[in-house]
């Protein structure tokens, strides 16, 4: 495995801060751990507490067996630097608690990548009212890194925001009428549509984002990891995945984490933005004619700050709308 790799093994700062949401476990974790175990101070955002402990007591058991190896690009750090934050992103008071406990860690904020998701859902609705999918694939993560941006921008030269997408938004159409999805009944609402526009929701945000980030030292991007074999595919049809498995290959979830590990640390990608990546290639062609719709981008960001008014403060508001100094 270590002579295998398509992302480069870098000496990364121990003050070098990065969230990963949702990694305790498939891409996620393994995006932390390499990430850790190149020497950066890496938060796991995610629900469970005791989850996150087992992950990060399996990475540390990991690391020293990769050192036992000779695995190339490891830090001399002794135990890796990885701590747990509690985030649901069900739920908007929880987004903001986390904002709260990293603002009084004092920390910069280097990297942020938006991992966390789930897949084809039956209707439901959060405790704010908001679709379950939307929310927690995209609404959360956007409320997530509005409140970061503030220091991100002061955070030095090189941050990141990654916006982890999939391929499955080429089958997701924008219609702005239908984001909450309150017009069907649980009976004829499609849950795997759902999933797939709230992975077009994230390219879309990359593109708006961008617009307002425009000469500032913050860049986002987003990605699409591949096919993966993750508990994610537990959502989708197991007969539609058992066919695909017989036509292409599926990554196990350390391969799944390359193109993520890559956009966060690599040295080359820096100042890059607007890019979507596929197999850690620069891929923008393959971001779909709705994701490019510039028309729909605004729409979806100004739906965006409709939902999330409550909680955006002066401060993140400038930034929202390009008005703060870069």
């Amino acid at each position: 495995m270590a002579s295998q790799h398509s992302f480069p093994r870098v000496s990364l700062p121990h003050d070098r801060v990065v969230i990963v949401t949702g990694a305790n476990q498939g891409i996620g974790y393994h995006t932390a751990k390499w990430i850790a175990m190149m020497g950066a101070t890496v938060i796991i955002a995610c629900r469970s507490e005791e989850r996150a402990k087992q992950a990060i007591s399996q990475m540390n058991a990991e690391f020293l067996e990769e050192k036992k190896n000779g695995t190339e690009g490891l830090s001399d750090l002794e135990k890796l630097n990885v701590s747990f934050m509690r985030l649901d992103n069900s739920s908007l008071q929880s987004v903001m608690a986390f904002v709260t406990e990293f603002k009084v860690t004092g920390l910069k904020l280097h990297v942020l990548i938006c991992n966390a998701g789930i897949g084809r859902h039956k209707q439901e609705y959060t405790e704010d009212g908001n679709e379950l999918i939307f929310q927690v694939n995209y609404l959360s993560h956007f409320l997530l890194t509005a409140h970061l941006l503030p220091i991100m921008t002061t955070s030095g030269p090189d941050c990141r925001v990654i916006l982890v997408s999939g391929a499955q938004h080429q089958f997701g159409h924008f219609r702005l009428e239908e984001i909450q999805g309150k017009q069907f009944k649980e009976e004829t609402f499609d849950g795997l549509h759902y999933y797939r526009r709230s992975k077009l929701y994230q390219i879309m945000q990359m593109f708006s984002m961008n617009r307002r980030l425009a000469g500032s030292n913050v860049t986002v991007t987003s990605l699409h990891p591949g096919a993966v074999e993750t508990g994610l595919l537990d959502a989708f049809d197991p007969v539609k995945i058992d066919k695909q498995r017989k036509e292409v290959r599926f990554k196990q979830p350390f391969e799944g984490s390359w193109t993520s590990i890559n956009a966060a640390i690599n040295p080359s990608l820096s100042g890059v933005r607007d890019v979507f990546f596929a197999d850690s290639q620069p891929s923008t062609e393959s971001a779909s004619t709705d994701a490019r719709n510039e028309t729909y981008q605004e729409q979806l960001w100004e739906y965006t700050l409709t939902c999330l008014k409550d909680f955006l403060t002066d401060d993140v508001i400038e930034i929202l709308t390009g008005q703060s100094s870069k």
